[in-house]
């Protein structure tokens, strides 16, 4: 069936579930610093990340957490990040299933959430990662080449960023949240054509994940006669809904 211009090609549900899964992940172990009590994610996650592996029910209740959330604090910009990243899931669900009618919606919705999330809480690392994970993935599926460009251009904003805010205890993280957030940027600066860039956080995976699978592939591609034109790394060590930090 034809999808009509400017809809996104899928399988978009099964990327998500993948990306969103990482990358919310990542974003809660870089939240660390925050006081467990304020964290919004050890509300959501479990049931958001049962639902991205099919329970239709446990997404149904993180979604109606963080929609009763906003109800009384339509300021929480962690809900809305994650109410965005739900409601793109179910948009990508929908279209996988030709429902583009209904699906088109839902991920224009949870984009436009995503980013308004961020400009709440610009300087919110928990808001920043979910948004920059979910983009670096959906910018491969995204058909508009412009459109696809600029998302790309926004992850790596973000994960920049995220640098940056983190930078004074940086070396505390647990080698898991660094080698993803570095890998993202290594993978996202060779997508976007600066390959003196993205050789420059290959280094840094080596360097400051030494003894680890992230150093290891980094160092891969910085020994090959050919590296590739781009790459396609996944979370490494994924983990199961729920799982403690």
């Amino acid at each position: 069936m034809h999808q009509g211009p400017g809809v996104p090609r899928l399988p978009i549900a099964a990327v998500f579930a993948a990306v969103l899964f990482c990358g919310a992940r990542c974003s809660a172990l870089l939240a660390a610093r925050q006081a467990p009590a304020e964290r919004f994610d050890n509300q959501v996650r479990a049931d958001m990340f049962a639902g991205f592996a099919g329970d239709a029910v446990a997404l149904d209740r993180a979604m109606k957490l963080c929609e009763a959330t906003l109800a009384k604090d339509p300021e929480n910009a962690e809900a809305l990040v994650w109410h965005g990243s739900g409601s793109i899931f179910l948009g990508g669900q929908a279209m996988r299933e030709a429902d583009y009618t209904k699906g088109a919606p839902l991920l224009a919705k949870g984009l436009q959430e995503m980013d308004d999330a961020v400009a709440k809480a610009p300087d919110r690392v928990g808001v920043l990662i979910p948004r920059a994970a979910a983009l670096l993935e959906y910018s491969k599926y995204d058909p508009a080449p412009d459109r696809a460009r600029a998302e790309l251009e926004k992850s790596l904003g973000d994960y920049e960023k995220v640098l940056t805010l983190q930078k004074s205890y940086w070396q505390t993280l647990p080698v898991h949240a660094r080698g993803e957030i570095i890998s993202g940027l290594a993978e996202g600066w060779l997508r976007a054509g600066d390959s003196q860039k993205a050789r420059s956080y290959m280094e840094r995976l080596v360097t400051e994940t030494a003894g680890s699978p992230y150093s290891a592939r980094a160092q891969d591609f910085l020994n090959a006669s050919a590296p590739p034109k781009q790459l396609d790394w996944h979370c490494i060590g994924c983990h199961v809904a729920g799982a403690s930090q």
